[in-house]
């Protein structure tokens, strides 16, 4: 009799899918716009140390002298020098310390009071809900940048002044962004079982509900950075801002703005480009935070 074997079988192995890397957690990474925030970050930290010369202190002799480049320019002032004689190169560095320093206290504080009111609506409903979300209707029907010259004229130029009012002016964009969070996690299961356990109001949204709405006020901040300093740089070129003779970006393009008409080009251009660096790095910084934090846009 014949014995028929069977055909051995191969059995494939399995395929392993590989675990992300931290290379791959870390594509599409804004490597410059991070890099360009760290080195305005550090240029405003060692102003004193960077600035060739004092920003507020000029002469006469030496007014509206051309970038090195230029004919008639000079090694000695590297980016001219504007229409008192002042290094451009001195103002636009303690000018990155006015806009670091305005930029993210003036976004703190409106974080701050943002997040809290958000918090306190969303989780509390009622009276509390109705009267914060009928108050930031309201503040966000007027226009921001109106809205901030507004009280900037009332209050008067100051730096300190200047960081109130911007906290005062986009505090709603936070709070309406936080409360629509709150909402859907006061509903988890995590926070009814605290309130099975007798946990108070106060404790539940300070160790439940705030750690969960961190990130998103994290991205929101990043976010703000770039609409703040634009904020604070038009209130400086208005004249209802920083103050002179302390420099700041938008001074300082509001100094040159008569100048640009008979080709001292230097004394825009360079404060405008400054802005428009750190105003688009931070928004490239933001929109990456916004896919990495959230779990919806989250790819690993």
């Amino acid at each position: 009799m014949t014995v028929i074997t069977p055909p051995e079988t191969t059995i494939a192995p399995a395929i392993r899918t590989p675990r992300p890397t931290a290379f791959w957690r870390l594509k599409g990474f804004p490597l410059i716009p991070v890099l360009i925030l760290v080195f305005i970050a550090l240029v405003a930290i060692f102003a004193d140390v960077l600035a060739p010369y004092d920003p507020t202190i000029g002469s006469l002799a030496r007014r509206f002298r051309p970038p090195f480049w230029q004919e008639g320019g000079s090694m000695a002032y590297l980016l001219g020098t504007d229409h008192v004689g002042r290094d451009v190169l001195s103002r636009l560095i303690y000018g990155a310390r006015v806009s670091m320093v305005v930029g993210i206290t003036a976004v703190l504080v409106a974080g701050g009071i943002g997040t809290l009111l958000g918090i306190l609506s969303g989780y509390l409903g009622g009276w509390a809900d109705q009267v914060v979300m009928r108050l930031t209707d309201t503040w966000l029907a007027l226009p921001a940048l109106t809205f901030a010259i507004f009280l900037a004229a009332i209050v008067g130029p100051s730096e300190l002044n200047i960081i109130l009012i911007l906290g005062l002016v986009y505090w709603t964009r936070y709070a309406r962004v936080i409360r629509g969070e709150v909402l859907s996690l006061k509903q988890r299961e995590f926070v009814r079982l605290a309130i099975v356990a007798g946990c108070s109001s106060r404790t539940i949204m300070w160790r439940h509900i705030l750690p969960n709405v961190i990130n998103s006020a994290v991205v929101l901040a990043t976010l703000m950075l770039g609409v703040v300093i634009v904020t604070e740089a038009s209130l400086s070129f208005l004249g209802v801002g920083v103050p002179p003779p302390k420099p700041a970006w938008g001074l300082m393009m509001a100094d040159g703005k008569k100048g640009l008409l008979v080709g001292y080009w230097w004394l825009t251009v360079m404060p405008g480009l400054c802005i428009m660096l750190m105003v688009l790095s931070a928004n490239l910084l933001g929109d990456w935070l916004r896919v990495k934090l959230d779990p919806q846009l989250r790819q690993l």
